[in-house]
């Protein structure tokens, strides 16, 4: 498997993983994962219920084995949650696995972008804006350290942001004369 097989998108909630990811799927034809998703399908429950009931160290274990099992598939974009990177089973894997993108967004920017979105259970606090900023200082050395990539999400869209990953892509990883462009 050539590490471009496969691509993880990585960063703070609202960074744009999940839509990023989509497009960038599209273009490449691979398939789209998103890990909160997947755990939300095989628990049945939304994210916030699983912290509600197990904790964040449960979600966690389960986002861990989500994560390792995502990782073994081929030819996929795989959105991670935003704290997937706690977990150096986690960073090892996505590092061992494929190319890692951190979409970088500020924690004012993430602010705007999630400031509504009730499914976000680590933002329930009296001053969400405050705990991006915790979150930010404790997760960017994390994402900077399993990155290949790092691209800042700005106010850029989703479809310019996938054109510009892709071209960072096929700088990094040339694809051979012959080969389907992925």
């Amino acid at each position: 498997m050539a590490k471009r097989d496969n691509i993880f998108l990585v960063g703070l909630m609202g960074a744009g993983k999940t839509t990023v990811g989509r497009q960038l799927a599209k273009q490449l034809n691979l398939v789209f994962y998103d890990a909160d998703h997947v755990l939300e399908e095989r628990t049945g429950v939304r994210i916030p219920v699983i912290f509600d009931i197990e904790g964040e160290t449960g979600f966690r274990a389960r986002e861990e084995a989500v994560i390792h099992e995502l990782c073994a598939l081929t030819g996929i974009v795989l959105a991670t949650g935003g704290g997937a990177v706690l977990s150096a089973a986690n960073r090892a894997a996505l590092k061992n696995n494929g190319v890692v993108i951190y979409l970088r967004g500020s924690p004012e920017q993430l602010y705007e972008r999630t400031r509504h979105d009730r499914n976000r259970p680590l933002l329930h606090t009296a001053d969400p804006l405050e705990k991006l900023r915790e979150l930010y200082a404790q997760r960017d050395p994390l994402y900077r350290d399993v990155a290949d990539v790092i691209v800042d999400t700005g106010r850029q869209s989703a479809v310019h942001l996938s054109r510009t990953l892709r071209e960072k892509l096929d700088a990094l990883y040339p694809t051979q004369a012959g080969s389907s462009g992925v």
